[in-house]
């Protein structure tokens, strides 16, 4: 009898997605990516505004990310108009767009389009509704959209984000409901906590999916801070905002970086005012909630999750 293949669902949206699903790609695992879609900057944002498509920047990284099709054409996908009437707008963004006019909804878009790029698993948006995420501050402030709430205007301090949401209210897409119940382990971030990760937790049914399903669910905490939305937080800061709008008890393992990058690394980083996340806090929330700390560390010039090392982590679950 053939043994079943472990089937790992990765739940989030930008570089961290792209990272964990590059990490495990390489073996013999069912992948399937669960995409948030509050996303509105950038090509992203133009073409949401001027031709009413959902964003379909995050779904293009999932989707070269699983892809088994030539080097030119994932190049085609993620290359980038630099002058022209389509300036800042990626090829892969405009294709599922046209794509998405073409089959008369986003889901089919993504579903032609990893058929185009010979997808190794499945890229399954969080939800099909038009939604925008908002921040209340700590302050009182309300900020719309994801790209104001991601980046400070002109770099300027500002109180740090009280709660998310998402309007309007987001009904979770069937298929991303079926993977959470399929999956053996559910992988959530790493990526930005408030712009990439919590907008899937905001869509209603995936927390229910999440507490239902027999999966083993993982946290995986970025290694950074970032100013403007995390800035000052701890590891536990990390996983307390995650339970927050997840629930209590419903996550299996957290998984944290303990490597530190060298000096002139970590200066670089400085400038940005982005800090190493700090895991010595660290204390178990709870019986059933197991910590695991460990070298994530690329040893490239940039502070990022190797895949490698996460992918032995992962598989080790």
């Amino acid at each position: 009898m053939l043994k079943k293949r472990p089937h790992f669902v990765v739940m989030g949206g930008g570089t961290g997605t792209f990272t964990v699903l590059s990490a495990l790609k390489a073996y013999d695992v069912q992948l399937s990516a669960i995409v948030s879609m509050a996303d509105d900057g950038g090509s992203t944002g133009i073409l949401r505004d001027q031709y009413g498509v959902l964003p379909p920047g995050d779904v293009r990284r999932a989707l070269v990310a699983l892809s088994e099709a030539s080097v030119e054409l994932r190049e085609l996908f993620n290359y980038r108009f630099s002058s022209g009437d389509f300036a800042g707008h990626s090829f892969g963004n405009l294709f599922l767009s046209t794509l998405e006019k073409i089959q008369g909804n986003f889901g089919s878009a993504v579903e032609e389009a990893s058929r185009i790029l010979n997808v190794k698993g499945n890229v399954i948006p969080v939800t099909l509704g038009n939604v925008r995420l908002y921040a209340r501050l700590q302050d009182g402030t309300t900020l719309s959209g994801e790209t104001n709430i991601d980046i400070p205007k002109r770099g300027r301090s500002r109180a740090p984000i009280d709660t998310v949401w998402l309007r309007p209210k987001a009904k979770i897409n069937p298929h991303a409901e079926k993977a959470i119940m399929d999956a053996d382990v559910v992988v959530i971030g790493p990526g930005d906590i408030y712009t990439s990760i919590i907008p899937n937790l905001l869509v209603s049914g995936v927390p229910k999916a999440l507490q239902q399903s027999k999966a083993r669910k993982v946290y995986v905490c970025n290694l950074m801070t970032k100013f403007g939305e995390t800035q000052n937080f701890t590891a536990m800061n990390f996983l307390d905002a995650i339970e927050r709008y997840l629930g209590k008890d419903i996550l299996d393992i957290a998984i944290f970086n303990k490597k530190i990058p060298i000096p002139a690394v970590r200066k670089q980083y400085q400038k940005e005012r982005s800090e190493l996340v700090d895991i010595s806090g660290l204390t178990l929330v709870d019986k059933k909630q197991k910590h695991i700390v460990a070298d994530l560390l690329d040893p490239g010039p940039l502070v990022r999750h190797d895949p490698k090392k996460l992918a032995k982590v992962l598989l080790n679950l």
